[in-house]
């Protein structure tokens, strides 16, 4: 018999809700492992520094051998997230419907989920160090960038539909207001944008020095003025009549945003104040008594904020855009439940199965999302530090190019959904 109020809960969405906690609760240990408390303790495990005593004079962004224990500890957390979720994305490969018999394996057996999920995590921690962390570097390099772009595919998504949200809402209502709220927020996001601006020439800049800088940030506003104009031209907004300014500061303040992730992370202690030569002041001591270790700067702090809106959006939302969800392996809406499928709805506020004759996002598309998340969160927590040959972590220009090289790439993306239309014109982009 049929419940006369079905469950507000899909299947789809709760599952995802419960992959993006187990991705939550490893940035947890994560965060945990940094912590002075936890590091002493770290001496214990086979891969951790020998040496007990040496230098704690930190320069040029170098961080004695006593950092790389939390750094160390996050490496091998995040791998092991890595791995869960990687082998969940071969194990989820070409599941149509939950008629797949791998499809309960995806929204179930949660306990086992667990276990597994915790004796990866065991194993990841008794990996021998060797090149083990040279290596997973250069993976968490390649998976960041990926998931920086997949983050600016969300926020020109996401622009774009309350840009047309609240137009439709202003014709329907005939209100002013609506443009009005528009219009505000075009014109304070890119305020914080002019205003980013001048605080990276200020505090990532000198007379006579940090050249690289400078090209960067004056390069990069130059490219958010251009995708600007180009957003506002006639024959832009002839071909795609919901493109407009709001989307285009959303753009320009998140290339701002990445350009000071960049510049956070050059080599150079004049250009950079973000280096971690206070560690120099004689407050860190070697060995594990008294040791402690600074992540918690402005950049890596925003970009886990940055980090968990993105991976809730991911598991929650299917976009309004039809390429957006070709892209993102998603449909616009769950299908809508026939007669057949409603009798599987046996009680009030459990969740029901709506992915019956199809599933509503790519099970495995998502896990490979998640394993893009885990190292991106990996390199956001260790602030792109590279374990050295000397058993330091080292900032390095390979995380700046990589953030910077992110950002061109956002907007050269954002300005072919805008001449997309033109340049294709036989090609549907509604």
């Amino acid at each position: 018999m049929l419940n006369q109020k079905a469950p507000d809960s899909h299947n789809s969405t709760l599952s995802r809700l419960f992959f993006t906690v187990f991705l939550f609760l490893g940035v947890l240990v994560c965060v945990i492992m940094l912590s002075p408390g936890v590091e002493s303790q770290l001496y214990k495990l086979p891969w951790v520094c020998n040496e007990g005593t040496g230098s704690h004079v930190v320069l040029q962004g170098h961080i004695d051998c006593g950092s790389l224990l939390g750094h160390r500890a996050v490496y091998r957390m995040c791998f092991a997230m890595a791995a869960f979720f990687f082998l969940f994305s071969l194990l989820m490969v070409c599941v149509r419907s939950s008629r797949d018999p791998r499809a309960a394996i995806q929204n179930g057996f949660w306990f086992f989920k667990f276990l597994i999920f915790v004796g990866i995590t065991v194993g990841a921690f008794y990996i021998p160090d060797g090149s083990f962390s040279n290596i997973w570097f250069y993976f968490g390099v390649v998976g960041s960038f990926i998931f920086l772009l997949i983050q600016l595919l969300l926020l020109i998504d996401f622009a774009h539909s309350w840009n047309q949200r609240w137009l439709c809402k202003a014709e329907e209502r005939d209100s002013r207001a609506w443009y009005a709220g528009l219009f505000f927020f075009t014109l304070l996001f890119y305020a914080l944008s002019i205003t980013a601006v001048a605080l990276l020439f200020v505090y990532y800049t000198q007379p006579g020095a940090c050249y690289e800088g400078k090209v960067f940030i004056g390069l990069n506003l130059t490219l958010c003025v251009c995708v600007s104009i180009v957003a506002v031209l006639p024959k832009i907004q002839d071909a795609q009549p919901n493109s407009g300014l709001l989307q285009a500061s959303v753009i320009t303040l998140y290339t701002m945003f990445v350009t000071w992730l960049a510049l956070s992370n050059v080599p150079d202690q004049k250009c950079n104040p973000h280096l971690l030569t206070h560690f120099g002041n004689g407050t860190v001591l070697a060995g594990p008594e008294g040791y402690e270790t600074h992540w918690w700067d402005a950049p890596s702090i925003v970009g886990l904020v940055v980090f968990i809106l993105c991976t809730v959006f991911i598991s929650l939302r299917s976009s309004d855009h039809r390429q957006v969800n070709s892209l993102m392996q998603t449909e616009e809406c769950p299908p809508v439940l026939g007669a057949t499928q409603q009798q599987v709805v046996v009680s009030e506020g459990r969740a029901f199965d709506n992915e019956q004759d199809g599933v509503t996002y790519s099970y495995s598309f998502f896990h490979l999302c998640l394993v893009l998340a885990s190292v991106h969160i990996m390199m956001t927590l260790t602030n792109w530090y590279r374990p050295g040959e000397t058993r330091k972590m080292i900032s390095t220009w390979t995380a700046v190019w990589v953030k910077i090289c992110a950002s061109w790439t956002g907007l050269l993306l954002y300005l072919w959904t805008l001449v997309a239309p033109l340049l294709l014109p036989n090609r549907d982009f509604s």
